[in-house]
């Protein structure tokens, strides 16, 4: 994400006298960073996007002479002495030359420069002048992105208006209330943009999914400026969404439009977003179902019996005896075999680019039980060195996953509920656990939940390795009657 930060709160990047700016490079990418002239502690940072050296000094050199024509800090100065400064910055905005990557980098700083701008109007006692300079330079930085898009007509009225001298006969409205359309095509692009550098790639494609759900039920709801949205229209979203879908999936792409537009209100796109409390409160529990222990046995049996080098085989073989994630699971490497403590463990963690865990406490060893409803460890190790781990045969997980239930649905054939999924062996792993009276602080330990209250509420750490290879052990030892 551009940022624009500053050391100290309260200090504004436009009403400030700098000091001369230098540049940084920090993972690739070049920074500018400003010093307020006297001092050596408050300082402002901004993120060029860019890890080309040529373009960041170019972006450095127009976010300076921006500054200088938006500086605030005199009371006393006129309007006809801040008009000529917004006509310089207007017009270099809609000549000004771009290659690929200063567009990227100018929409976000223009954006960034809005945001300021909109802060110090709020905070700060200006004056008539000042003020009114304030809402051209929203105006200008607001056309300009819209010049980035291929559209200058923004611009060029803002130019006539300030070469001519007049004042815009509803200056005193909401700058927004001039432009075209916000639509939610535009506004997802733009968070995303922003946001990117922060989704990890797991979720990067529910994400994507899930704002393409979004705008294709607006567009269904005839909804299409979102600046002009009501509470109706959002309700009327959420009941489009629940026609083909159960509350605990809408709920899911609900958080995703509250996060756009919670952002969009925070950024000054909207003046107000209408989705306080509009998420289900009933009717969204998980309709998942734990398998029985028959139903478990026949899906060990039939991964028994696959080849030594069939990655299907160990992919159910450790969903079932770890009840860890499909997804932890599927991304095992072979250095994540580790002994622990004298036991065989997998090592679910993200010490690689491409791993992503669910959150800080599902990072653990999870114990490996021989013999675990015909479990072999030792066929397992060897397996494992000839390279026959699910992450070895370089398919994506969700393909991976979309196998394995596959699978399963054939295994178990009719057996096999509509609220059964890969995710019910997890399930399964969590009722035998409680079943067995293992402590929750232990399941918890084994299954990576955020809390120990999660592991029985929802699913029927710092344990020892030791005390948990005995609670698995105990989870396969057999006693009356199938789970």
């Amino acid at each position: 994400m551009t940022s624009l930060r500053c050391a100290k709160q309260g200090t504004n990047l436009l009403q400030t006298i700098l000091a001369k700016p230098w540049h940084f490079r920090r993972n690739g990418r070049y920074y500018l960073r400003l010093r307020p002239r006297s001092t050596t502690q408050n300082y402002f940072t901004i993120s060029l996007r860019t890890a080309d050296r040529t373009t960041a000094m170019d972006i450095s050199k127009d976010i300076l002479r921006a500054l200088a024509v938006f500086h605030l800090d005199n009371p006393a100065a006129t309007w006809e002495d801040l008009r000529p400064r917004l006509l310089v910055i207007a017009e270099e905005c809609l000549t000004m030359a771009h290659g690929d990557d200063s567009l990227v980098a100018y929409e976000m700083i223009y954006d960034e420069l809005k945001s300021a701008l909109t802060i110090a109007s709020a905070h700060k006692p200006f004056t008539e002048p000042q003020q009114r300079t304030v809402g051209y330079g929203k105006r200008i930085m607001a056309g300009s992105q819209d010049r980035l898009k291929g559209d200058p007509e923004a611009l060029l009225g803002i130019i006539r208006e300030l070469s001519e001298g007049e004042q815009p006969a509803s200056v005193s409205l909401s700058v927004y209330d001039q432009q075209a359309p916000l639509l939610w095509d535009d506004l997802s692009a733009q968070f995303m943009r922003e946001h990117r550098d922060n989704i990890k790639d797991s979720s990067l494609t529910q994400i994507l999914s899930n704002h393409k759900i979004i705008g294709e039920t607006l567009e269904a709801c005839g909804i299409e400026d979102l600046r002009k949205h009501t509470r109706a229209d959002m309700v009327a979203v959420r009941a489009e969404l629940l026609e083909t879908r159960k509350p605990s999936t809408v709920n899911t792409i609900l958080a995703k439009l509250i996060a756009v537009m919670g952002w969009a209100v925070a950024n000054d796109y909207l003046v107000k977003a209408y989705t306080s409390k509009l998420k289900f409160t009933k009717g969204t529990e998980s309709q998942r179902e734990a398998f029985k222990r028959d139903q478990v046995e026949v899906i060990m049996s039939h991964a028994n019996s696959l080849p030594v080098s069939s990655w299907e085989r160990w992919g159910l073989s450790l969903l079932v005896v770890t009840g860890a994630r499909v997804g932890e699971v599927l991304q095992l490497t072979k250095d994540d075999i580790k002994k622990e403590s004298g036991h065989w463990c997998i090592s679910i963690n993200e010490e690689s680019a491409d791993k992503s865990i669910k959150n800080k406490h599902s990072e653990r060893v999870v114990p490996l039980t021989d013999g675990a409803l015909g479990f072999d460890l030792e066929l397992f190790l060897s397996a494992i060195e000839s390279g026959y781990l699910p992450s070895a045969n370089k398919m994506s997980i969700p393909r991976n996953s979309g196998i394995l239930r596959g699978v399963i649905k054939e295994v178990l054939g009719e057996t096999k509920t509509e609220n059964q999924t890969l995710h019910s062996l997890r399930h399964h792993m969590a009722s035998s656990l409680q079943a067995r009276g293992i402590p929750a602080a232990f399941t918890q330990g084994i299954l990576g939940h955020a809390s120990n209250s999660i592991s029985y509420d929802t699913y029927g750490s710092g344990v020892p390795v030791d005390v948990l290879a005995g609670a698995l052990g105990e989870v396969w030892t057999p006693f009356g009657g199938g789970q």
